[in-house]
């Protein structure tokens, strides 16, 4: 039997646009609590104010480490010491060719997709193993499991978090905490900023390119499936994208 998202709590990163939002407000629609964890203050507080009193906001750049490290006492204090699913979704994109890229940058998306990831879900872990259940989903990519020629660095990132995620499926198991990834293709959000202007025309044009609420949708199937199942992975690909 299929389980449902009705009183649960659940945490997640980058919750202020694009994907993050979507899964929020599709967690809302559930009717999940959702503690919305994102930098930007004010845009925080501009969607929480617009989705009423699920919508919980947590302030937090998840690049200082102390603030991670504190991530798990902040969200229990936020909801009466419930936790039963991680969102670990925030993430940064570069692409293009790589030898005139810029390390600096590559620097700031590494740590992002993947340091922030370990931390992150490291921090609520032991809510979860003392609970002895929870949902932890990642928000991969399609160019973690194919490598895509235009984003080396964005591709190298995501094949870390498809190892990562794998990996501690097997050893949270045992606590009967469940590990996924959701591996969209290109999607509308601002992550997709630096993409030349012909490529994004063209992509718009032809259909390549999906909305944030086809992922949001396939997360919810994720989380709502019944507790002996895993959907390790979930990959969703616009039809005209060839991979």
């Amino acid at each position: 039997m299929n389980t449902n998202l009705q009183g649960k709590v659940i945490a997640i990163t980058g919750a202020a646009s694009g994907i993050g939002l979507a899964c929020t407000k599709a967690f809302i629609a559930e009717g999940a609590d959702v503690v919305l964890i994102d930098r930007s203050a004010s845009a925080l507080e501009k969607v929480c104010r617009e989705l009423g009193s699920k919508a919980i906001p947590l302030v937090m750049d998840l690049l200082k480490a102390d603030e991670v490290d504190a991530l798990l006492a902040r969200i229990l204090a936020l909801t009466d010491g419930r936790l039963h699913a991680f969102h670990a979704n925030a993430g940064g994109y570069v692409g293009g060719v790589f030898a005139e890229g810029n390390p600096n940058e590559w620097d700031r998306m590494l740590n992002l997709n993947i340091n922030s990831v370990f931390r992150s879900v490291h921090a609520v872990l032991p809510h979860m193993m003392a609970q002895k259940s929870g949902d932890i989903i990642v928000t991969s990519s399609i160019a973690g499991l194919v490598p895509v020629v235009w984003e080396p660095i964005y591709t190298a990132s995501k094949h870390a978090i498809q190892a990562f995620v794998h990996t501690l499926r097997r050893q949270l198991s045992v606590h009967s905490i469940r590990v996924g990834a959701v591996a969209p293709g290109p999607v509308v959000t601002a992550l997709l900023d630096d993409w030349p202007a012909a490529k994004m025309e063209e992509a718009l044009s032809s259909g390549s390119l999906m909305q944030p609420e086809v992922v949001a949708d396939s997360v919810v199937f994720m989380l709502t499936r019944p507790a002996n199942v895993t959907i390790r992975d979930l990959v969703i690909l616009p039809n005209s994208v060839d991979l």
